[in-house]
């Protein structure tokens, strides 16, 4: 069964979405038969490789709050993702563009390392404060992850699977994806959200299900590639 993910790495929700369908999987009783592939989205495809500016004023603006408002969301953020196992630092995160960043996902993907290089990539922008629209950063990363440098270093000084990254946003505006994270269970059926483990799960079981071959009860007459 392949699960496909849409989903950004400058996306709280995403990352939180990714432990919530971990945990799921590793509930599902047939996790070793599922193949996973992670998809690019990008929330802002026109970012800079780093936004200045204030960021919590960015936020106030962005949604029609208050900076108390928006200083309290960002606190409710960090909550939600620690109930997830996971450390936010919101106070550090360095946005800006993400295009690089899923070509780097892309890259790793021929090195059956893609979920590995989303990860480190979720987890330099969420806890660390690492500014992952800079090419050096992203070469280090995915260094760090198995990939070779000067591999890395290349793929970004050219357009190498820029064409993948378009692609996948492509597809997600064909399939009606306007939010991430989204979940795609064998292009037949999927859930958009960081939905809880449970729910998770049942899609993933549905998803099992709609595989299995329909019953049939069999002994009567009939035809078949070999005569009547």
């Amino acid at each position: 069964m392949h699960v496909e993910i849409w989903s950004d790495i400058a996306c709280p929700w995403c990352y939180v979405g990714k432990r919530r369908f971990e945990t799921a999987l590793s509930r599902f009783e047939h996790c070793d038969d599922v193949r996973l592939t992670w998809r690019s989205f990008e929330l802002d495809p026109s970012a800079p490789r780093e936004r200045g500016g204030d960021r919590v004023a960015r936020l106030a603006e962005k949604y029609g709050m208050t900076l108390e408002q928006a200083q309290a969301a960002e606190r409710q953020m960090t909550d939600v993702a620690a109930g997830e196992g996971l450390d936010f630092r919101l106070e550090l995160a360095r946005s800006g563009l993400t295009f690089d960043g899923h070509r780097m996902i892309h890259l790793a993907a021929e090195y059956d390392l893609q979920d590995e290089m989303k990860e480190r990539l979720l987890r330099a922008y969420f806890t660390e404060g690492q500014l992952i629209g800079d090419p050096e950063t992203l070469v280090r990363l995915a260094a760090e992850v198995g990939l070779r440098e000067d591999e890395a270093r290349t793929t970004l000084s050219g357009d190498r699977f820029a064409d993948a990254v378009r692609d996948d946003e492509l597809t997600a505006q064909r399939m009606g994806i306007s939010a991430v994270p989204t979940f795609v269970v064998d292009r037949a059926l999927g859930a958009s959200g960081a939905h809880p483990p449970e729910q998770l799960l049942e899609l993933l079981r549905e998803g099992w299900a709609r595989q299995a071959p329909i019953g049939v009860v069999t002994g009567g007459e009939s035809c078949g590639p070999d005569g009547c």
